[in-house]
């Protein structure tokens, strides 16, 4: 006879990360889809991870309650718990390594399989997870379980009948009750759409602090900034996939022309899978007559020019552009960028000038005041887009590694 076929969907979030946390889970007839049991918690102060793994652990053990003998496909939007399970990646942190052993001594490893899904598909057990965080106490709902938090006055368990609506209900409280990265609650339909902007690594121009902009290929990356790269790749991946609980998987990643940003950019894909596409509005600020000339050379060639192209953002170098310009150029980037759809994640690799522009776009900062913002070398910025052209910087210049 064949053995009865489950899925388990799971899911976490910790709002602050760590902060006040909770997991949702639950489980359905693989043929039907009916929904047969639902199990959430509040687990206090706890990270994004431990609980995502937390509602791992509860999944399988409601599944084996249901029926021990079942075949367990659990499907879940982190794409780190996922990996791990599947014995793809290590597990590196002690509280995650205890729930993982929970996990797989709950269920047998030959009956459950593991399959990432997309967060959209995930939006039930997301639902729960914040449920449970927004009342504090325990959801138990199935089959000879009553519910016990933000009942809807009811007080029955699901029926046959229910799920599909319940689910509905929740995707959409899920929307507005979870907080996006810290921020407050959004009534928005849609998700907004995350822009990871990242320098490039270092460049022997960079070491000489030589003004290198987007009229000149080169140069390529030093070893450090190779390195840097890297660093870079890890932690952007880390954004997507394992720190943070509100920000999809990278979709595409962007790249200027210039070798330095493609360089880069080659370590980020490579790590995350993906190609790299090529953007000439993310340039960096061509610099005209300044090219490859240290800020002491250009102030003995041109008294106080540099100054002014620093205070006034309208000033344009000579023969080049202004930080105004390079404005314009990454303000139309992101907003080609939203066009192109929210709810996902884009990872730009660009410049330093062109990083500060960004983020004074974002902010309707004014543009005499970007260049006062610090971008190191592979540095991380974030900025999220709404579809009703809302925006919010996230984090400006996060050090990748020294």
């Amino acid at each position: 006879m064949a053995r009865r076929q489950l899925v388990v969907e799971a899911d976490g979030g910790s709002r602050g990360n760590p902060g006040p946390a909770g997991y949702g889970a639950l489980v359905r007839d693989a043929v039907t889809g009916e929904v047969l049991a639902e199990r959430a918690d509040h687990l206090g102060v706890a990270s994004n991870n431990v609980a995502e793994y937390s509602g791992l652990v509860a999944g399988l053990r409601v599944a084996m309650e249901i029926d021990p003998q079942a075949r367990v496909e659990v499907r879940m939007d982190s794409r780190l718990v996922v990996e791990q399970m599947s014995g793809r990646w290590q597990i590196k942190h002690e509280d995650m390594r205890r729930l993982a052993a929970e996990a797989r001594a709950v269920a047998p490893a030959g009956q459950v399989r593991y399959t990432w899904v997309p967060r959209a598909e995930n939006s039930a057990a997301d639902a729960l997870a914040n449920e449970a965080m927004d009342h504090r106490v325990p959801v138990v709902r199935g089959p000879g379980a009553g519910r016990t938090a933000a009942d809807d006055g009811s007080g029955s368990d699901l029926t046959p009948d229910q799920p599909q609506h319940r689910a509905q209900d929740q995707a959409q409280g899920a929307v507005a009750g979870s907080a996006a990265t810290g921020t407050p609650d959004r009534p928005a339909a849609a998700e907004p759409l995350t822009v990871i902007l990242v320098r490039h690594g270092e460049t022997p121009m960079t070491v000489t602090r030589a003004y290198s902009g987007s009229s000149v290929v080169g140069p390529s990356l030093t070893e450090r900034g190779r390195q840097q790269a890297t660093r870079a790749a890890a932690l952007v991946e880390s954004v997507t996939e394992d720190e943070w609980g509100d920000v999809p998987p990278t979709s595409e990643v962007l790249a200027s022309p210039m070798t330095r940003t493609q360089e880069t950019a080659a370590a980020i894909a490579e790590r995350l899978g993906l190609p790299v596409r090529t953007e000439p509005l993310v340039a960096e600020c061509d610099f005209g007559e300044w090219e490859g000339l240290t800020a002491a050379q250009i102030d003995e060639r041109w008294p106080g020019e540099l100054e002014r192209w620093h205070e006034d953002a309208s000033v344009r170098a000579p023969g080049g552009e202004s930080i105004e310009d390079v404005g314009g150029r990454m303000r139309t980037a992101l907003e080609l960028l939203r066009a192109g759809g929210v709810g996902r994640t884009v990872v730009v690799v660009t410049h330093s000038v062109s990083v500060r522009s960004a983020v004074g776009v974002a902010i309707g900062a004014n543009s005499s005041a970007w260049a006062r913002i610090r971008v190191a070398p592979a540095s991380v910025s974030i900025i999220r887009m709404w579809s009703d052209g809302k925006n919010e910087v996230t984090v400006v210049g996060a050090p990748s590694g020294a």
